[in-house]
This record gives structure tokens, sequence and C-alpha cells, in this order.
């Protein structure tokens, strides 16, 4: 995630001239969408900190949390043994689910469809997950029993799960149940160690001991990148700028006084200046999701001493005044927008995007670091994904001449079989639990819900960057499966260019038009000889849908439309 020594992907082989491909940024660079989006049309950018603006270097960082939840354990009367558990970072991935009754850890699809499923570090097979889920299936509404782990900071509660369910199964000083562990006349229910991981997963959080070991050690935990700084003023010229956080403003303060400080030596591509300079509105303690909803009283931060104000702030918006708790409508208030003109940038699915989403109508940029290393595999093992595809089509071509009056079964047990290792070669290139995307050619539900409720991914807010504030980020056209089938000639580049001819002759060329006000305007005419991404996004080569010009779309009766959503 924020290691500093991660490989990065391989490079791809050069695109032939006239592929589209050829247009695309560096993948480390991009940024990948969900939703159509102009950047133009965005006047505020918010910020979450934690694993957004302040990345944590990995695993250093959750070997630190580990520990200091093992210890908790142990202090409320956990054995000593389990401090020997060591955090491994290959074991858990992001969007996994905790089944309080039985102590599984289960990897599941949008459905609900079970997709892989451990106990402790044992991966079970046929028989043993039919024996706890009869349809390889599970009710994700009932929220009493399965609990989503989707953040950066559940990889270690999920791990740390499993350490636990390994040491009980395996002591014989316990005897297993299906439910939980059984040791003279007491009874320790897989329920309440949820509850136990849970409220150590607080008490590290809450109490600041985390935050302490971290702040004693900010070049080990947490990266430090000069361009933050350099973008962040970009982004005030052409709009404003806020941080929305959890954490409290002592933390908040000093982690982003480190990121923002190059006065050691470290080269930083503007000149040095307080970190709140950068931030139009500051808000800590926000409590999210809560923050989206009714919010909590705003207070004012004294941020000589740290502590809040006494009474509800009531005031205008004040220059590099620190505010705490408030809601997602105080921010609209104080800065003067409404929710689409809001880019709200986080790593957390449901706390930052899902909720900013759905109650505000934000647009969302989700922080997923695990894309460097997701890219890498599916660069280097792209012939794995390939090979599903074919025995895909193997299974077509046996299937083809058949119909309900045939008489024959062809065997496809051992197409089955193949399929069944190429999904299990294809997972473990990425890590014990797979991807966190899919499972062979199936979606996880974390996949889900990032194609869902964020309108833009990559794996850092910094590739912003490399885009040109004008740029309109076009999703691409997602087939159902019966469109899927009807085969579409594609243009390459050059039958593309003379196609639009015509149209060129009458609009002018899209790279001319220059859109916005101010410094947006000279930006996009310093960008015009840049590379646009071709897929998903309009660019000069590129054929516009019908009526579609430079970010505007206009149906037949000439009324127009927004270029992203409806």
């Amino acid at each position: 995630m924020g290691s500093e020594g991660e490989r990065a992907p391989a490079p791809a082989p050069a695109p032939a001239p006239g592929d589209p491909r050829a247009l695309r940024r560096d993948c480390q660079h991009r940024i990948f969408v969900n939703r159509s989006l102009a950047l133009e049309k965005i006047k505020c950018f918010g910020f979450d900190m934690d694993y957004t603006l302040a990345m944590y270097k990995s695993p250093d960082y959750e070997e630190l949390a580990f520990a200091l939840l093992l210890e908790h354990l142990v202090s409320i009367g956990y054995p000593h043994e389990i401090l020997a558990y060591k955090y491994d970072p290959t074991f858990p991935t992001r969007g996994l689910v905790f089944d309080a009754l039985y102590g599984n850890l289960l990897k599941v699809d949008s459905h609900g469809n079970l997709l892989v499923c451990a106990h402790g570090f044992r991966f079970l097979k046929g028989a043993e997950i039919l024996h706890y889920y009869p349809n390889k299936f599970i009710q994700r509404d009932d929220m009493k029993r399965f609990h989503i782990l989707n953040t950066l900071f559940n990889l270690t509660e999920a791990h740390l799960y499993a350490c636990l369910v390994d040491f009980f199964t395996n002591c014989s000083r316990y005897v297993n149940c299906d439910t939980g562990y059984k040791h003279g006349n007491l009874f320790m229910s897989f329920r309440s160690m949820f509850q136990d991981v849970r409220e150590a997963m607080d008490s590290v959080h809450l109490s600041g001991c985390l935050k302490e070991k971290t702040l004693e050690n900010l070049e080990k935990y947490v990266v430090k990148d000069p361009r933050v700084p350099l973008l962040l003023s970009r982004m005030k010229e052409v709009g404003k700028v806020f941080l929305a956080t959890n954490s409290d403003y002592n933390y908040t303060d000093a982690i982003m006084s480190y990121l923002f400080d190059f006065s050691d030596g470290d080269k930083a591509e503007t000149p040095q200046r307080p970190w709140r300079s950068y931030f139009d509105l500051i808000v800590v303690d926000t409590r999210k999701p809560l923050f989206f909803a009714e919010g909590t009283v705003l207070r004012q931060v004294n941020t000589d001493t740290g502590k809040l104000r006494i009474g509800t702030y009531t005031g205008p918006l004040q220059h590099c005044a620190v505010y705490s708790g408030g809601s997602s409508d105080v921010v609209c208030d104080l800065l003067g927008v409404k929710g689409k003109d809001i880019l709200y940038m986080g790593d957390h699915i449901f706390g930052d995007i899902l909720k900013s989403k759905k109650r505000q109508g934000w647009r969302t940029f989700l922080v997923v670091p695990e894309l460097a290393r997701e890219l890498q595999v599916w660069t280097e093992k792209s012939e794995l994904f390939e090979e599903l595809r074919s025995l895909d089509l193997f299974l077509a071509e046996l299937y083809q001449h058949l119909d309900s009056g045939s008489s024959e079964r062809p065997d496809i047990s051992s197409i089955k079989r193949r399929i069944q290792k190429v999904t299990h070669e294809m997972d473990m290139c990425y890590g014990k639990m797979g991807s966190l995307f899919r499972c062979g050619s199936r979606q996880t539900l974390f996949a889900n819900q990032l194609m869902r409720y964020a309108d833009l991914y990559a794996a850092s807010f910094i590739n912003f960057l490399y885009y040109p504030f004008s740029y309109l980020f076009r999703a691409p056209p997602v087939l159902m499966a019966h469109e899927s089938t009807v085969e579409h000639g594609r243009l390459d580049v050059g039958e593309a260019g003379t196609a639009l001819a015509p149209w060129l002759a009458q609009h002018g060329h899209p790279g001319q038009q220059v859109g916005g006000r101010g410094l947006r305007s000279r930006r996009a005419e310093e960008s015009q000889h840049q590379q646009p991404d071709a897929g998903g996004v309009l660019c000069p080569l590129s054929p516009p849908p019908p009526f579609q010009v430079a970010g505007v779309r206009r149906d037949s009766s000439g009324e127009e439309e927004d270029d992203g959503e409806a």
C-alpha cells in the first residue's frame, strides 16, 4: 500500500501505431472512471486524512497496530501464547466478511455467494463449506452476524480473527464447537470473540496508543511525498479545498505538519508555508459516517492549545480556522457550494464514499492503494485470465450443436477442474485471500461497491497531478450480457480521424475548445499536447457520441444535459 519498496508493475508491450491504447497514460498515473465527471465543473475538492492525504507505510503500520491489539487482548485475559503471532501482509485483503456465528472469514460477491471460506488459516472446501452454508450463500443484511471488513484499518482486524481461531482450534485446552470453544465450565463464542476484538480496535484507536507510537517515528510509519503540497496548491488556484477527518486536532496537526514540512532538505516543488494555508476549511472530529447525516455540534478549535471553544460556532468561515464536528451540510453552507460541486476523496468505501454519495450527492474519488499490486499481477499474469476465457469458449463449443432434444451429455468434469485450478492459481498471485476485486472471473463485493459508489478511483489522489483541471473523465460503456454478444466493428485511430473530418470542420478541433475560466483556460491551452486516455475519455481522436460536443450532451430536441450523470 504505502510501501516505498513495492515493485512497480512490469511495463506492458508498447501498443502498435493506430491502437487507441497509445493514448492512455502510464497505468501508475491513471485515474479510472466509473461515472463521467467534468473536472472543470468541480468547485470544491474535499479530503479525508488517514490513508488519503496521509498514507501509512505497509506493512510497518499494520504490524504496529497488530501488536497493540494482541497486547490489549492479553490484558483482558486472553492467553499469553497469542503474542507469538505476527502480522502476515499476504493473508488478509479488504472486503472480507467475518461470520460471528461460526468464526469464518468469507469472501463473497455482491449477492452474498461464497467465493472463499477460511476457518483460521485453513481454507474450507466443498463438503466443509456446505456444512456451514448449505447454499454457499449468506444473507448480507444480517448485520448482527455478518460484519464487512472494508477499511485499510480492518486488515489487522481480519488477520487477528484468523489468528485467534487458529490458536483456539489447535490448543488442546479447548474443545472445538461449531459456534465457539469450551474450556471447563466456560464457553467462548465466536460472537464474544468478535466483540472483544472490536473493543480492542476501539481502545487502540481511541486511547491514543496507536497515534502516540506513530508520532514517535513518523518517518517509519508515514509516507512523505513532496508532490502533495504542489497538487493542493494547484487545486486551491482553481477551486476551494477542505479537509474533513475523524482524527482529533492534535494528531491531525502533527501528521499534516510532517507531510508539509520540507525544511530538512527534502525537495518540495512549492515554497514552504503552514499546512493550514492549503485549505479553505478544516474540520476534525467529524465522526463519519454520522457527519454525512445529522452530524454533531460545530465547535471552533483553539489551535494554540488544541482545546475546543465553548458553544456552537454560528459565524462565517474564517481563514485558516479549524473546526470540530459539524456535518456535510455545514461544510456546504460555509463554503457556499452544493452537492455536485464537491469532489470528495477518501479510502473508506462506507464512511467516505457511500454515505457522501447517497446522502449528499457529492462526487466521489476512492483511494485504493492496493491497485499498484493488482495492476502488477493483472499485467504479469494476464495469460491466466486468457486461459479462463479460452476454457469458457471450449465449453460453448461442446454445447453449440445441442438443444433440448439432445440426449448427449458432454463430460465437462476435466474442464471444471481446470477452471478451478486456474482460478486458484490466479488468486494465489495476489495473496492468500486472492484479489481485492475478483475470484477468477467473478467480481467481489468490494469491487461491486467500488463501481457503484465511486465515480473515480486510483491508487492515490496524487494522480490528479497528471491531468489538467479542464479534463473530462468519460466512463467506458458497460455492456449488458445480451449487448456483449453483438459484434461492433472498431475504428482505429486513423479511421476515427477520417470519420470525424466533417464534424471537425463544423465544430473545430476539441483540443482548441478551451472551456472554463481564468487559470483553467490557460491550463487547458497548456494541456493540448498532452495525451488523454483513450478508453472512456472524450479526446480529439475518439469519435464522439451523437450530438455530443466537448462535455455537453444534446438530445434531439437540442436541450443540454450535464456531461456526467443524468
